[in-house]
């Protein structure tokens, strides 16, 4: 039994002031595709700019009540829409198999709980003082204290490879901050928000609080330019995310992006690499690859390179694609035609024009796939070998389950071609000696790395990218001072007022 035979969705509409508003029928409308069979799931309503402007009054006007909300208070209300979330991990778990073609062995243990986890985390810092300013005797007759306010009614716009994920990880301190939010899903993957919604109104947010438009770029144009807007949060590729920037910086608006990455994996001399497979399988094959932090140029010494491709060999075996409900099945398809139709030409160049040599996958679909799934969006996991830095499979994101092994002589000189980017979003290292390790972590510039491991991002931990990677943090206390801005007072206890205007 498929998942998509098990889950059925309604249309969607722009969902403000706690429910779900039908939009004008000449704003359009686009469907729903599930990436396995590539069958429709539901049809998506287009919001109008008058559904937007409405969302974006909506929140205008639940503001005043929350943020003036205790936070203590907002924390209990927000600690239930957790409960909320565990409590219905697999149903909203088979929605994001449904919309992303992810496996539902990845979807149930990974998805709903890292978002729930965000939200636990910044419901509890705001109940525990994460709000709290500081204060300060200046002199003796005077004290400054600061206080940390939220923005207002700030637009999130979602990515569509962790879509109820990214939208905890952008609503949970936007919310916790005192601030509300209209947020956008991507239109390739739209299908929880409105659940997610609906999970907060139970929860107790009040109406209007959080709101759903849906749409393309446009949309999200339209929110980006919105004076009624403080804040934009933006998660997705480079060249989007230069636009939204500019853009809600030219309005002065506050900005938080986090986009692509081309990431290095450093093997180091010394590294077990036995583990330094398993971390590479890792770097590129979860999520099917489709992961902005995955480390696609592996560097491995010269003299490891043999037993390196061995060890990934062997353990291609274990990644296996087929129907998504099946506990055993780890790897989906590509989330939809458009992007499959991209993966499947950055592997013919890699062969027809690069000419890497292919160790294994291709551009053929998964071997013995079920029947049912033969139209879906499906590509073998591919690694290329003999690479070089100016093959464009090497210098270019893909975002797909494509990995570049490439080779090396010394530190010095892997590290210099690992920081040969425009981009630092993520890097890591493998290797027995720790202190070693540490020393090459320091020179990489990026801003998420990792040590004899890959990708796990905790609630505590602050992730952001380095150069054309993002502005700014998400998670963790930075996450939080991301949505908020300060205020500082001087209070002056003298009995005077200094002027130099008095009577000589």
């Amino acid at each position: 039994m498929t998942v998509a035979s098990q889950t059925s969705v309604p249309d969607r509409h722009t969902f403000y002031a706690g429910k779900s508003q039908p939009s004008s029928t000449s704003s359009g409308s686009f469907q729903s595709v599930d990436p396995s069979t590539a069958k429709p799931v539901c049809t998506i309503h287009t919001s109008s700019p008058s559904s937007i402007d409405a969302a974006i009054s909506a929140a205008r006007a639940a503001f005043p009540t929350w943020s003036s909300t205790p936070p203590i208070e907002r924390s209990r209300i927000l600690l239930k829409a957790v409960s909320l979330l565990r409590a219905r991990n697999d149903e909203l778990a088979k929605i994001e198999t449904l919309d992303t073609g992810k496996a539902f062995s990845e979807t149930s243990t990974v998805d709903i709980v890292t978002g729930a986890d965000v939200l636990e985390y910044f419901a509890n810092l705001i109940a525990s003082g994460g709000l709290n300013g500081e204060s300060f005797r200046l002199r003796d007759s005077a004290w400054v204290y600061t206080s940390k306010e939220p923005l207002g009614v700030c637009a999130g716009i979602g990515a569509w490879n962790y879509p109820i994920q990214i939208a905890l990880w952008k609503s949970a301190p936007c919310l916790a901050a005192g601030n509300t939010m209209v947020y956008k899903p991507s239109e390739v993957t739209p299908l929880h928000a409105q659940f997610l919604a609906q999970i907060y109104k139970e929860a107790g947010v009040p109406d209007g609080t959080f709101n759903v438009v849906y749409g393309a770029g446009d949309v999200g144009g339209y929110l980006t330019k919105h004076p009624g807007i403080a804040k934009v949060s933006f998660t997705g590729q480079v060249a989007t995310g230069r636009k939204v920037a500019g853009s809600a910086a030219g309005e002065m608006k506050y900005v938080t992006m986090e986009l692509g990455g081309k990431s290095p994996v450093i093997v180091l001399p010394d590294a077990d690499v036995d583990q330094a497979a398993d971390g590479a399988l890792l770097a590129n094959f979860f999520s099917s690859g489709q992961v902005c932090t995955n480390g696609t140029r592996v560097f491995v010494p010269e003299k490891l390179k043999a037993a390196f491709e061995k060890k990934v060999l062997e353990k291609m075996a274990f990644v296996k694609a087929g129907d998504l409900a099946d506990p055993t099945t780890n790897f989906g398809p590509l989330v939809s035609k458009v992007h499959h139709e991209k993966v499947l030409g950055y592997i013919r160049r890699g062969i027809e024009n690069d000419r890497a040599t292919l160790l294994c996958g291709g551009p053929e679909k998964p071997e013995n796939l079920p029947t049912h799934l033969q139209n879906g969006f499906w590509v073998k996991p591919t690694v290329f070998t003999d690479c070089t830095d100016d093959m464009e499979i090497v210098k270019e994101e893909i975002f797909g389950p494509v990995m570049s092994v490439l080779t090396y002589r010394s530190i010095e000189e892997v590290v210099q071609r690992a920081n040969n980017t425009d981009l630092g979003l993520a890097a890591g290292v493998f290797g027995t000696d720790i202190n070693e390790c540490h020393r090459v972590i320091k020179q990489l510039e990026a801003g998420i790395t990792w040590i004899n491991t890959w990708g796990e991002s905790p609630a505590e931990m602050a992730v952001g990218g380095w150069k054309q990677s993002g502005v700014g943090v998400e998670n963790g206390r930075r996450g939080l001072e991301a949505w908020l801005r300060n205020k500082s007072t001087l209070v002056e206890m003298g009995g005077a007022v200094p002027t130099v205007f008095a009577k000589l």
